[in-house]
């Protein structure tokens, strides 16, 4: 691979109009990168990327990853896919092509310009996991056939798609598998459970707390998972993954709703629904491997980095002046 302090990098993020891939471009350009970004915007939103108009080394260009691209970049980060179930059970068909099709288009560009890629993974892989908390070497608990498989499955055969370009080409990888991830720019109507309560709770209306509200999740600060990725990304090529990144500090959802009603003052009150079809019981991840190889771990305490999250969606209702909707749905 090259240096990347002998001359700057050009670096494709695919999926870099939404949450994650737009604070992860912040970071590419803030080092001195050259970022293009690529995006279809079904989930993706250009006001994520406004205030990069006047960025030289900038680009933005509308594209589906499910059909071939021909860029000269020297690394990749493949973000492309819904990543809410209210968005990936849309067309669930699609997400599957997104994942598994959009996959194969972005190795053969990296095999075709010899650049290393990173594959944007989930703890979803793990399905309803028999082990708490998940390590890597897990191999899951997924249901095949269920509503949630168009995701689960197609990260997953993503996942081995990455590691059979590794052996059999000898591509440069890097698999991680991202766990519950909150921060400012996260879609306000995904129907991820942070999302859903500041939005309820600053709205007040009710908030939607799915079975007895005791299932937990760990819960990662946007620019925490960033750190992680440029680390992994920059370690050397003989750690490929797969790598989990996450916070291992774990709540309920009953916990989480008090916290956020807290640092609302909102008065909204709990209503208990049931719970979602494969809906995980737990979820937390093991980071001993990341700790270990990248000396790697979130610092952003839920608290600071809920607020942080409530202040970004206070402004967004403010500007915006009118209810979210889609909000009554499952939860992630």
């Amino acid at each position: 691979m090259t240096n990347r302090n002998l001359r700057r990098q050009r670096i494709l993020v695919t999926g870099g109009a939404g949450f994650v891939g737009s604070h992860l471009i912040d970071r590419l350009l803030e080092r001195g990168d050259e970022v293009l970004c690529v995006d279809n915007l079904f989930t993706g939103d250009k006001s994520n990327l406004d205030h990069l108009a006047d960025q030289p080394r900038f680009e933005f260009v509308r594209h589906d990853v499910c059909f071939p691209l021909y860029v000269e970049v020297d690394q990749i980060f493949n973000l492309a896919c819904p990543a809410s179930p209210i968005h990936y059970q849309f067309d669930p068909v699609q997400t599957t092509k997104t994942s598994v099709s959009g996959a194969i288009n972005m190795l053969g560009l990296a095999k075709r310009v010899k650049a290393r890629i990173f594959q944007a993974s989930t703890s979803e892989i793990y399905g309803d996991p028999s082990v708490h908390p998940q390590p890597e070497s897990y191999w899951g608990n997924v249901n095949t056939i269920g509503p949630r498989a168009c995701y689960d499955e197609g990260k997953r055969c993503a996942e081995t798609l990455f590691f059979d370009y590794h052996r059999q080409h000898n591509l440069e990888i890097k698999v991680a598998r991202i766990f519950n991830t909150y921060g400012p720019r996260m879609h306000p109507g995904d129907g991820r459970v942070v999302s859903n309560f500041i939005i309820q709770a600053l709205q007040g209306e009710p908030i939607t707390i799915y079975g007895d509200g005791q299932q937990s999740r760990s819960f990662c600060y946007v620019d925490d998972l960033v750190e992680g990725f440029l680390r992994f990304m920059d370690a050397g090529p003989d750690f490929p993954g797969p790598l989990n990144l996450g916070n291992p500090n774990e709540f309920t959802m009953l916990e989480l709703s008090e916290l956020v009603l807290e640092i609302t003052g909102s008065k909204s009150k709990l209503v208990k629904m049931p719970l979602p079809q494969d809906d995980p019981r737990q979820r937390q991840p093991d980071i001993s491997l990341a700790r270990a190889k990248l000396d790697w771990e979130p610092k952003m305490q839920l608290r600071e980095g809920l607020t942080k999250t409530i202040e970004y969606f206070d402004e967004l209702l403010k500007r915006n002046a009118g209810p979210v909707e889609g909000l009554s749905r499952p939860t992630r």
